[in-house]
């Protein structure tokens, strides 16, 4: 396999872009169609020519794209990187006033969108915010018009990117991305799963988010490699893709590896050129199943949009850990700030400072409060096993109170993935009149109540304090863009309970 072509010095995204401006042989597979990269490179520039001349140099140079995964999304990117404007990510599943207030709060002066978007800014109040449809007629003839921007020369701690966050526990928050976050996670990845020239990566994650940039198409890009784009995920479309493209490394985020396991196997999926499968928050289970379905390795690693803490799993790492614990990473005590002891939850931490965490645009009171005590906050909860590897134990917001005890959702979820017919899990608290009730919403094929006591009473790892006091059995559990649970919109679910729980016994609710 070729080695990564990006220059080990990249410091920027133009860094990393500059070694594929002559490269004709590979390049951005789309919809069965080839654009190479030099020529997207030129699309890029043109494009960058059409929409510096609509900006004002008095106001933020910030510029909306409200697109599925398409080459224009990919050209702007890079128009972005290379010719001195900032991208602002902005989620197409938003609708309405919340969509509304993320482009006021990114200070967008134009907003690019496509024939599949453009409705989702139809009678929006957006200001002065000019709004542009990239399929139609008038952005054809801007950009067949342009002359190319001239290059920038972007700092590494230029801002490169606003990228919102999912928004699991709240509104979501415009997270300032510079250069610096993606020319170092690029190339680091590139370089550890061996990236190259004939390499193709698959982006179908949303690439308004960080995970389809940061661990797709920066990748790509600093191994010099193709890419294939997906305008969404589709489980079966992926399947189809990585035959149809030759495709041998992709991302994710969350429970895509669930929905494509269960997609009927192809005759051919052993023998799949994918050879990396790479992404967080996949449980233990999927990873396993889509390894041995696909003849590939997967890995799942542990980080988020800020980029505060990044833990790497190793080769000996159990299946169930994020990785061991390093320094600066520290695990520590909500309330006082110490280190925990050893089986005890804490919240992960960078003891050094921010990491890459450059802020929340326009909030400096959720930025304050990410940094508060000088050390970055993730908001994640773990424990450290007797081996010092790490465990994740859930969000600040999952901490439920049960008898007196504070208890993590996520190990209780884990163990209930274990059973066969458990598809996926949500474990969240009811306030009750002291503390709260553990809830599980399950979906599940044919279990019964009697058959989820009796599993339960099995797992030797489970504590009496975190059996569920009820469960819900659901068709689907509410999710964001980037397949991430929502346990906000179960939280305010009135509906009753399927199961209520009589000591050891799961009955039916009355």
């Amino acid at each position: 396999m070729s080695r990564p072509i990006a220059p080990t010095r990249a410091s920027t995204v133009a860094d990393l872009v500059a070694p594929l401006t002559g490269v004709d042989d590979r390049g951005i597979w789309f919809e069965g169609g080839f654009r190479s990269w030099a020529d997207h490179l030129v699309d890029a520039a043109l494009r960058a020519g059409v929409v510096r001349s609509w900006l004002s140099e008095d106001r933020p140079r910030h510029v909306g794209i409200l697109l599925a995964n398409t080459p224009e999304f990919s050209a702007l990117f890079a128009a972005a990187a290379r010719h001195g404007f900032v991208l602002v990510g902005l989620n197409t599943t938003r609708r309405g006033d919340a969509l509304a207030a993320d482009i006021a709060r990114a200070d967008c002066q134009v907003v690019l969108c496509g024939v599949d978007t453009r409705h989702l800014l139809d009678g929006l109040d957006l200001g002065g915010t000019r709004v542009i449809d990239v399929d139609s007629p008038e952005w054809a003839d801007a950009v067949a018009t342009s002359e190319p921007a001239p290059l920038a020369d972007p700092t590494p701690d230029d801002l490169m990117m606003l990228i919102f966050t999912s928004g699991t526990t709240g509104d979501p928050k415009a997270v300032r991305c510079t250069h610096r976050t993606f020319a170092t996670s690029g190339p680091m990845l590139a370089d550890r799963f061996d990236i190259g020239p004939r390499d193709v990566a698959y982006l179908s994650m949303p690439m308004f988010h960080s995970n389809a940039m940061i661990a797709g198409w920066c990748v790509a890009v600093a191994g010099g490699a193709s890419i294939a784009l997906r305008r969404s995920f589709s489980a079966r479309g992926f399947v189809e893709d990585v035959h149809r493209y030759g495709v041998t490394y992709a991302n994710y985020v969350g429970k895509p590896m669930n929905y494509i396991l269960a997609t009927e196997p192809h005759p051919d999926d052993a023998a799949s050129s994918l050879r990396i499968m790479y992404g967080n928050e996949a449980p233990a289970r999927d990873r396993r199943r889509f390894a041995e379905r696909f003849g590939c390795r997967v890995v799942d690693g542990f980080g988020s949009t800020e980029g505060g803490v990044a833990i790497t799993r190793t080769p000996d790492t159990p299946d169930d850990a994020l990785g061991p614990l390093r320094e600066p990473t520290a695990v520590v005590d909500v309330d006082t700030g110490e280190p925990v002891p050893v089986g005890t939850v804490g919240e992960i931490v960078n003891l050094s400072g921010p990491g890459l965490f450059a802020g929340y645009h326009n909030d400096p009171d959720a930025t304050a409060d990410r940094m508060r005590g000088g050390i970055y906050h993730t908001g994640d909860l773990a424990w450290v096993d007797d081996a010092g590897f790490l465990h994740f134990a859930g969000r600040l917001g999952d901490w439920l109170r049960v008898d007196g005890e504070n208890i993590g959702t996520g190990p209780i979820e884990r163990i209930l993935l274990r059973h066969p017919s458990i598809r996926q899990v949500a474990v969240h608290g009811v306030p009750v009149e002291i503390g709260d009730e553990i809830e599980a919403v399950l979906v599940a094929d044919g279990l019964t109540g009697d058959e989820f006591g009796e599993f339960l009473s099995a797992q030797d790892d489970l504590g009496p304090k975190q059996w569920p006091h009820r469960v819900r059995l659901v068709d689907e559990l509410p999710e964001t863009a980037t397949f991430k649970t929502v346990k906000r919109l179960l939280a305010a679910d009135t509906t009753p309970p399927t199961w209520v729980r009589d000591g050891r016994v799961y009955r039916t609710a009355t």
